[in-house]
């Protein structure tokens, strides 16, 4: 009987021995795989990080190309503003020029000390050639003279009572106001007319 007890003692502990051994291997396999689906998450962060650095650099790729294009496009529009400028300046001076070529030949007349008539008509031609420049280039000037005062285009200096005319009619205009195709340039600066303050009766009047 206690040979038969032993027996199942020994088989009872192989039992437990084999059990243990199974649950360590269990738990080193389940270790393996923990640490397996760490090092694949690990992977797959690493591959999304990657992703990511990709992503800036083509990002900051993208954004120094569209500074340097926005630089080379300002730097064109200031060139070509530059010309235009130039080339209006040049346009202008020719007209000028042109206008100077007349008037240094009237001062010739005159310090050559010719007749009036000759003087006179060399002025009229600079008169005319400016007119017409000022017109070709949009410059208008506003005709205001004997016409209603008007704020917008005038500017009053001096105002004078006046009863042979309305009240708020231009009576002269000190400097003549223009405007560059339609829009004020310099307001015309005149004297207006205004009605005379009707005289106070005196002290005699009203007694009486």
């Amino acid at each position: 009987m206690k040979n038969k007890e032993k027996e199942e003692k020994k088989i009872e502990e192989k039992a437990e021995k084999i059990a243990e051994k199974k649950i360590e291997q269990a738990e080193e396999k389940i270790e393996d795989i923990a640490r397996q689906e760490k090092l694949s998450e690990l992977e797959i962060l690493k591959q999304s990080l990657e992703e990511k650095q990709k992503q800036a650099d083509e990002y900051k790729a993208e954004y120094l190309r569209s500074v340097a294009e926005y630089q080379t496009l300002r730097n064109r529009i200031e060139k070509e503003k530059t010309e235009y400028i130039n080339y209006g300046k040049a346009k202008i001076l020719d007209r000028n020029i042109g206008i100077y070529d007349i008037f240094e030949q009237a001062m010739v007349s005159v310090r050559a000390g010719q007749d009036l008539q000759s003087i006179k008509i060399g002025l009229d031609m600079i008169y005319n050639e400016f007119s017409k420049m000022l017109k070709d280039e949009g410059v208008e000037k506003i005709d205001c003279l004997n016409k209603q005062f008007d704020p917008n285009i005038c500017e009053a200096l001096d105002q004078v009572e006046d009863d042979t005319v309305e009240e708020g009619i231009i009576l002269a205009v000190y400097q003549n106001g223009y405007k560059l195709n339609g829009k004020l340039m310099r307001p015309a600066r005149v004297k207006v007319a205004k009605k005379k303050a009707k005289e106070q009766p005196s002290s005699t009047e009203k007694d009486e």
